[in-house]
């Protein structure tokens, strides 16, 4: 093999770590460990003959070399599950709607999407992008097909995966320091809601909640603001704000059950097995 050869595994390690923005988050979505993902970037860049990231903690960017490669090495990751598609069979045709939360959409659907899309280009995707208490309901009403959901009781749905819950603040006005603490929420019934306040109430911390909004966005612009601090996903933090603990005086949290969950109308969808194929092999750990 010449040793310039670009192989499937290293361009699936570079895409991946593109799209996830970290090694940290990369390394489940190609079932590798960190350590091995980082031995195969190196080896597409002695392939390439330059650095194709660079990389921190906390984020990765694109050299000159790494933007001049990333559309070829999608295509060609495209190319692959195609050939690979078109040797099992006959497609996955028809339509599946999907559910998930903004900040499940922004670190994980893309991956799936993706491949998903290169596999079963016959399929047609609705997507709606709602906090998983809305999703739920939304299931059972059978008005979609399938969602990746924060689980509100144990052994609903096919779990993937844990998410940490994280208290967040800018630094800028250090909300956290305020007696009583100013708290921004999700909306009732949210698990993430739950957790922080059960959270302070054991720490015994006196709080006042100041900010209420289903939306990520939301959460997000209270923090920025200096309004108040948050509980986000660590998945869904920017990197302009503060992720803290108990150095700030805050309670541990516990981490969301994340799950792929069907509607039972959805039962004979062939489209819809194929998503949840595709969401199991892409996000499970």
């Amino acid at each position: 093999m010449d040793s310039s050869d670009l192989q499937l595994d290293w361009l699936r390690a570079f895409v991946s770590v593109v799209d996830a923005g970290t090694l940290t988050a990369a390394a489940p979505l190609v079932h590798r460990s960190q350590s091995a993902l980082s031995m195969q970037l190196k080896k597409l860049e002695q392939a390439v003959g330059a650095p194709v990231l660079t990389r921190d903690a906390r984020h990765v960017a694109l050299t000159a070399t790494g933007r001049q490669l990333l559309p070829h090495a999608r295509r060609i990751l495209e190319a692959h599950a195609e050939a690979q598609q078109a040797l099992r069979g006959p497609s996955v045709t028809g339509r599946v709607t999907l559910g998930v939360p903004d900040d499940y959409a922004v670190a994980y659907l893309a991956p799936v999407l993706r491949t998903f899309a290169a596999r079963h280009p016959g399929v047609e995707i609705s997507l709606i992008c709602e906090q998983s208490t809305a999703l739920l309901p939304r299931l059972h009403r059978a008005e979609i097909d399938l969602a990746l959901v924060s689980r509100d009781r144990p052994g609903r749905g096919t779990l993937l995966f844990r998410e940490p819950l994280v208290w967040v603040g800018a630094a800028a006005y250090e909300a956290w320091r305020r007696e009583p603490l100013p708290v921004a929420v999700y909306e009732a019934g949210s698990r993430a809601r739950k957790d922080a306040l059960a959270a302070l109430a054991m720490q015994r911390r006196a709080y006042r909640l100041v900010y209420n909004s289903s939306s990520l966005a939301g959460q997000i612009a209270a923090v920025e603001s200096g309004l108040a601090v948050a509980v986000l996903t660590r998945c869904s933090v920017p990197p302009h704000l503060v992720q803290l603990d108990a150095r700030h005086g805050l309670p541990s949290l516990p981490e969301l059950e994340v799950a792929v969950v069907r509607s039972r109308a959805s039962a004979r969808s062939t489209a819809a097995n194929a998503m949840e194929e595709q969401f199991t092999r892409t996000l499970a750990r």
